[in-house]
């Protein structure tokens, strides 16, 4: 429909294979490039060329809604809540939600989440540091206070994962999306 209205405009579909976090990297990147003239083919191919090096790491309160979305199982559900195990999960490289992990409580969550950034990260792209979460905006402080430290470089800013990822993961995500070497 939009073709037919505007027909001198051309669009391009990218699958990002991120999370609205990881495609927010994305598009701050290339609309720098978009303002130094780089055309739309090219800023297309450079997002495709370069969507697998934003890293997305987290961690949730528990697995309830996961399991509520179909993405993990009952036992796994009721054992990591019975346990007050917090599950460190990614996005892996086609995209899809990936378990890696377990801690337990979120102070060892945490520090998964930062020993996870200190392997990968690669500030050459861009020194940002996206600290996403869902649910309560205060309980963002002990990681963001733990980046700043620990990666005294990285420019940080929180957003909010939003009402769809927020569905998928209930209050109480915790997330890092950094430029890194790979997922």
């Amino acid at each position: 429909m939009l073709s037919e209205q505007y027909p001198q405009r051309k669009i391009r579909c990218v699958d990002t294979l991120c999370a609205a976090p990881g495609e927010g990297f994305l598009v701050l990147e290339a609309a720098k490039r978009q303002r130094d003239g780089v055309s739309l083919d090219d800023l297309a191919d450079w997002v495709e060329q370069h969507r697998l090096q934003v890293c997305h790491w987290f961690t949730v309160d528990g697995l309830s809604y996961l399991h509520g979305g179909g993405r993990v199982s009952t036992a796994a559900a009721v054992t990591c809540t019975a346990l007050q195990i917090k599950p460190l999960l990614r996005v892996d490289n086609a995209g899809k939600l990936e378990f890696t992990g377990k801690s337990r409580g979120n102070k060892h969550a945490l520090l998964e989440l930062l020993d996870k950034m200190e392997q990968q990260w690669t500030p050459r792209i861009s020194d940002s540091v996206a600290i996403a979460y869902s649910g309560d905006y205060d309980r963002i402080k002990p990681l963001w206070d733990a980046v700043t430290s620990r990666f005294p470089k990285a420019q940080c800013y929180t957003a909010s994962v939003g009402p769809v990822i927020g569905a998928h993961t209930g209050p109480g995500l915790l997330a890092l999306v950094y430029w890194g070497r790979q997922r």
